[in-house]
């Protein structure tokens, strides 16, 4: 795998030298000798580093790195100026080696850079991990339809063990405060809209009045993961079919565990329902995969939790998905994402994430 320094509309999106990094016209996102340096002192593999782009995130940015043979990840936040309490890649390395230590799956984690002056922003290098991230092709462990009904449990149990962590350990406790999560969730976006728009989407802040006029009495308080879904899962290679690892922990925190299943359940992709951008893992829609109500009954069986105000979870989960995606098309349409077609499709696809939020909020009694 050659070095392949790829050429932006801007510039260079990864440069060889500190000194190439000056010269470019836009601030790289990786510089070679800096990460070399940094890994040397690691003790993370030896030799010049080739490197790939991985992953589908829309935000952070993640990368293979590989040291003569050896295979290393490093991941990233986007270019500076970055939004407070956003991107904060120190905190995510942390949560992960906190509940790695409670038998949750996640990548180890080598070394994390805190300083800024090597790359703009913190970076942690973490072990590459062989498996499936499933997203539009369905891997050889999902070829027989009892492997397809089988991906709906595992996708629940995953979610069951990472809300049953004890959150009162030392550490853990400290990710956040779980009292008043959901009112803060929705005041915290709420004040998002205007830093990372550049329309007006009247919408937004109607859901936010409605949110803020509903919020459901929290039930139990957890782990959150934030972002949970089946894009988010690495699945060991070969059967029988399981989570190796659980990945994009940057949104975690201490809260309310049905804010993850309202997001897993508005994201994951039913062929009764109408798509949108959120739904990154399209194989789902196929028959013999669960429905959204196979997902949700599942886990109310084995939580106890009732779920009869999903709906509102779900709404959140869209509402909260179209601000950060906000922020993306903003990033675009300054010129940041020029070949992005994500980018590009957000002008239309947020607007319909807000109809679809609208419709959860629609079905509270």
């Amino acid at each position: 795998m050659p070095i392949t320094l790829e050429q932006t509309a801007d510039g260079l999106e990864v440069v060889e030298t500190a000194q190439d990094a000056e010269a470019n016209s836009i601030s790289p996102l990786l510089i070679l000798d800096r990460v070399t340096a940094f890994m040397d002192q690691h003790g993370l593999g030896e030799g010049p580093i080739t490197w790939r782009r991985i992953g589908e995130g829309q935000s952070n940015v993640t990368y293979l790195l590989v040291r003569n043979g050896q295979r290393f990840v490093l991941r990233r936040g986007p270019r500076p100026p970055l939004p407070k309490s956003t991107h904060d890649m120190v905190r995510e390395a942390r949560i992960q080696q906190l509940v790695g230590a409670e038998g949750v799956p996640v990548p180890e984690i080598h070394a994390v850079c805190e300083e800024e002056s090597l790359l703009g922003v913190p970076f942690y290098i973490m072990n590459f991990l062989e498996g499936d991230v499933i997203t539009e092709a369905a891997p050889a462990t999902l070829s027989s339809s009892d492997d397809k009904a089988t991906l709906g449990r595992v996708l629940v149990d995953t979610l069951l063990k990472l809300h049953s962590v004890d959150i009162t350990k030392p550490g853990l406790a400290d990710l956040g405060r779980p009292v008043g999560y959901l009112e803060r969730q929705v005041k915290r976006f709420a004040s998002l809209w205007d830093v990372n728009s550049k329309r007006e989407l009247p919408e937004v802040d109607h859901i936010a009045e409605i949110l803020a006029n509903n919020l459901p009495e929290t039930q139990k308080h957890s782990l959150v993961h934030g972002d949970y879904r089946i894009g988010n899962l690495m699945f060991a290679p070969d059967s029988p079919l399981r989570v190796k690892a659980i990945l994009d922990w940057e949104m975690a925190t201490l809260g309310d565990p049905l804010a993850d299943l309202g997001y897993m359940v508005a994201t994951y992709a039913d062929p009764d329902t109408d798509p949108n951008l959120m739904e990154l893992t399209t194989i789902t829609r196929q028959p013999g995969y669960w429905t959204r109500d196979d997902l949700i009954d599942y886990y109310a069986q084995q939580s106890g939790l009732d779920v009869s105000n999903l709906p509102w979870y779900a709404a959140l989960a869209l509402w909260k998905s179209s601000i950060f995606c906000e922020a993306i098309y903003t990033r675009w349409l300054d010129g940041e994402r020029p070949d992005d077609d994500f980018g590009a499709s957000l002008k239309d696809g947020i607007p319909k994430l807000l109809d679809q939020a609208l419709g959860y909020l629609d079905q509270l009694n």
